[in-house]
């Protein structure tokens, strides 16, 4: 099982701030996360595969998947 990191160092690792990262959950478009009473943490397998999903070959490819989608 990874080991899970908080919020505030998953903001870090993807260098947006821990508010971005809020506002991402709220419309479904941040990585992929796990509630623990009040706490929100992330596995960093999580965000790796989130980082992935956001990787385009062109400007055509981007606007076919679209932005950051949460899928």
């Amino acid at each position: 099982m990874d080991h899970l990191i908080s919020s505030e160092d998953a903001a870090t690792v993807l260098n947006i701030s821990s508010s971005t990262l809020a506002k991402m959950r709220l419309s479904g478009k941040s990585p992929r996360y796990i509630k623990l009473g009040r706490r929100v943490a992330y596995r960093p397998s999580d965000l790796e595969a989130w980082v992935e999903a956001q990787s385009f070959a062109s400007t055509s490819e981007y606007s076919e998947k679209g932005p950051a989608n949460g899928n």
